[in-house]
């Protein structure tokens, strides 16, 4: 909940200059709903794409305050970030409601980015991994092959989100490993072969280029270093 229409538009003014000559790498950005029009109007043709930081499950509907993935598309987004741990934590959606919201993302022509990963609770009772893959098999569950290869996974520790801790670069890539073990055990072997898994928790200039050099993690799911051009086109440039 950051940035109203005014600022986030000069903060995408900022990043379409600073990324101008950035084309190794996708990038995206998932500003609030009210800000989702100026920041569409400003990066058109520049390639930065732009995503919705969160939906809910039915097309229309008697459901005051939500937004529908149809109505997103409407203002120009191609992804959605679905159970981030703020949403899952801070406001209580299940995992039955994040897998309705997958199949909502993809029956609105939205690719998912969904969120998975543990509280420090989960993982000092040593159930890190027990916790995240029953996130991802349950967010998956019905999901045909060709859509499960699309969706992009974040692995998002509860604990190193905004708290300045950050998993190590080997803790995080054994948590990746593991994801990318379950889709492959799920679905065809292509599926977790290629499959994008993103890293998310504290990801910052200083250690994002020892966190994508590991061989799972294929890209990071920025907080609150992407409120700073700068800090964000460093980040772009390590995963270059």
């Amino acid at each position: 909940m950051h940035k109203g229409p005014a600022e986030a538009d000069a903060l995408a003014s900022a990043l379409k200059r600073r990324l101008r000559d950035q084309a190794a790498v996708d990038v995206a950005v998932a500003p609030p709903f009210v800000s989702l029009p100026a920041v569409a109007a400003r990066l058109q043709h520049t390639g930065i794409q732009l995503a919705a930081q969160n939906l809910h499950w039915e097309a229309s509907g008697a459901f005051t305050g939500e937004i529908s993935g149809e109505m997103l598309r409407q203002v120009g987004c191609a992804w959605v970030i679905v159970g981030h741990s703020e949403r899952r934590h801070v406001f209580g959606e299940t995992e039955e409601a994040v897998q309705k919201k997958v199949r909502a993302a993809f029956r609105s022509g939205l690719l998912p980015i969904l969120c998975v990963g543990e509280t420090l609770e989960e993982r000092d009772a040593g159930r890190a991994e027990e916790v995240v893959v029953r996130q991802v098999v349950s967010a998956l569950d019905g999901l045909p092959a060709d859509q499960a290869g699309t969706v992009t996974l974040a692995y998002e520790p509860v604990w190193a989100i905004g708290t300045g801790r950050t998993a190590t670069p080997e803790l995080a890539q054994d948590m990746h490993a593991v994801i990318r073990a379950v889709l492959g055990r799920l679905y065809p072997e292509w599926v977790g072969r290629d499959a994008r898994i993103l890293y998310g928790g504290s990801v910052k200039p200083g250690n994002a280029a020892a966190l994508l050099a590991q061989p799972d993690i294929d890209g990071a799911l920025v907080g609150g270093a992407s409120l700073d051009a700068e800090s964000f086109a460093a980040i772009v440039e390590a995963a270059a």
